[in-house]
């Protein structure tokens, strides 16, 4: 799954530490989101779509492997 969490993150001015405090996980997730070594829950895929200010589809699209 691709996501637009980094671009949309720093867009916001985030750090890594911020929004993960913000959604209350580690940094080391936020970080293994933003590589794309990590698929979050569906409740914390929404807490970053919400803090973010973006929609769940604006964050996340599935790749062709993932079907």
């Amino acid at each position: 799954m691709k996501n637009q969490i980094k671009i949309n993150r720093v867009i916001k001015g985030f750090s890594q530490e911020t929004l993960a405090q913000a959604v209350g996980v580690s940094r080391q997730t936020i970080n293994a989101l933003e590589a794309a070594k990590y698929v979050p829950s569906t409740v914390l895929a929404l807490k970053l779509a919400r803090v973010l200010e973006k929609t769940m589809e604006e964050l996340f699209e599935l790749e062709d492997s993932d079907m």
